[in-house]
């Protein structure tokens, strides 16, 4: 059996990123599932890139504060407290706005656990990009 407490300031955040992002994956044993904290100030965005995945379903879980995800057909506000669902192939950009009054801090999960599913979308000079 394992079990694990894990303290998600005690993970390095990953270095050249947009806002503040700790991968508790691995320091929480798991390897079907990715997990990921964002801290994102007013005006930074949570991925590299407008994306989109081949086969990784995501849930956003906004801790604190208001998060906005773009999408094609629209933006939606997403609260403190609730969960916003990505399915496959759909794009999305997830962000703090400019004008928000503080952080927003998010934990994100994406299953299955897979390398090279996110794929920049229309256009984004960035190309394949890890979310």
């Amino acid at each position: 059996m394992g079990y694990r407490v894990v303290d998600p300031t005690e993970v390095e955040p990953v270095p050249d990123r947009p806002c503040e992002l700790r991968r508790v994956s691995e320091a929480a044993g798991l390897s079907q599932l990715a997990v990921n904290r964002f801290s994102a100030d007013p005006g930074e965005q949570l991925p590299l890139a407008y994306h989109y995945h081949d086969e990784q379903e995501e849930l956003f879980y906004v801790v604190e504060g208001t998060l906005a995800v773009e999408t094609p057909e629209r933006t939606y506000e997403v609260p403190e407290g609730s969960f916003f669902a990505v399915e496959p192939k759909s794009p999305q950009r997830a962000y703090n706005p400019d004008d928000a009054g503080g952080t927003v801090t998010v934990v994100a999960v994406g299953a299955p656990a897979v390398s090279g599913d996110a794929h920049a979308y229309e256009g984004d000079s960035e190309g394949e990009t890890d979310g």
